[in-house]
């Protein structure tokens, strides 16, 4: 059976969703006539009033801070959108802010730049040690990456997710894998998804070769994949399928293959990550990884809520799972 909503209680209260908000977080904006009206339909829908809305009714803002990077990146915009609408239906407010870089990251989660919210959501682009060993002093959640110790964080299956990609690959054949990574400091790919990519080459007795693993300028924009993929093509090195490191990578590769006239899937099969609404619209659609998403946004906004709510104790970590899905850029039919 489908839990009440927010929507539905302004319905049957002939009010809108933002007033239901108000008079759930006790805030001074409605008439009692109202106030009584939307108390009754609470009670006819049978809608649960959450913590962090009692908590809130106690002074606070009622309003999440999202901290993305960038909004180029269909990835963090998609998600971005999907928090919006989690937080809404728990009677909480919203703001976007962009940080750019590790260090504007940090001063979101200090609340430097984000002193009107009671709570953040950070899509992480900086090194734990930035945060000096210093939790944050109001409820904030890590949405993705490693964990620091210092915040609630949601992690993504990148290593089965990756692993999973991989061996579909070798499934269909393909042996001569590349990789289209990011720069990393030390020049080499590393973390979850390239230990999935070579645990996945190592259950089939494929070696990975350091000559087909190249790596764009950015890692989340599509001209890096097209630079990457059109320094290998230019290569001469032979290979059958490219593994990106996420679809938008995977995007400015594909581009990169049909202008020097390389069929994908026919001489190269073409994979990405993240399972972004693009990746069903290119030609041929892109085989990719579903980091399942909405259940990594229900974590998050539920262990934000408790925080919310008062709950303490040390930062927690939840994982979610990721899986395939199979599209015509490596040879499956739609």
């Amino acid at each position: 059976m489908r839990r009440p909503t927010l929507a539905d209680v302004a319905a049957v209260a002939r009010v809108s969703p933002k007033t239901v908000s108000n008079v759930l977080l006790g805030r001074p904006y409605a008439a009692e006539a109202t106030r009584a009206r939307v108390w009754q339909a609470v009670e006819a829908v049978g809608y649960r009033v959450n913590r962090a809305g009692r908590a809130l009714a106690g002074g606070g803002s009622g309003r999440i801070a999202i901290v993305v990077p960038n909004l180029h990146q269909p990835y963090y915009a998609e998600n971005a959108e999907r928090f919006i609408l989690a937080l809404e239906a728990q009677g909480l407010t919203t703001t976007l802010r962009l940080a750019p870089d590790g260090r504007s990251g940090v001063r979101a989660v200090r609340g430097e730049t984000t002193a009107d919210a009671d709570g953040v959501v950070v899509f992480p682009n900086f090194h734990p040690d930035l945060l000096g060993g210093k939790a944050p002093d109001r409820p904030v959640v890590q949405f993705g990456g490693g964990p620091s110790g210092l915040l609630d964080t949601v992690v993504m299956g990148q290593h089965e997710g990756f692993a999973a990609v991989t061996r579909h690959l070798l499934d269909t054949g393909r042996r001569r894998l590349a990789l289209v990574w990011n720069a990393s400091e030390s020049g080499l790919p590393d973390g979850p998804r390239y230990e999935g990519f070579l645990a996945a080459l190592g259950e089939y007795g494929v070696e990975a070769d350091p000559s087909l693993m190249v790596a764009g300028s950015d890692w989340d924009r599509r001209a890096p994949g097209f630079e990457a993929m059109s320094g290998l093509l230019a290569s001469g090195a032979e290979f059958d399928a490219v593994v990106c490191i996420n679809d938008a990578v995977a995007v400015g590769a594909l581009r990169a293959l049909r202008i020097r006239g390389v069929r994908v899937p026919d001489d190269v099969a073409l994979t990405g990550f993240d399972d972004t609404d693009e990746a069903e619209f290119t030609v041929p659609p892109l085989t990719t990884v579903s980091p399942e998403h909405q259940a990594m946004v229900d974590a998050a906004v539920a262990m934000l809520v408790e925080r919310l709510g008062g709950e303490s104790g040390p930062p927690r970590v939840r994982h979610t799972g990721a899986h395939l899905i199979p599209r015509a850029s490596s040879g499956v039919p739609r």
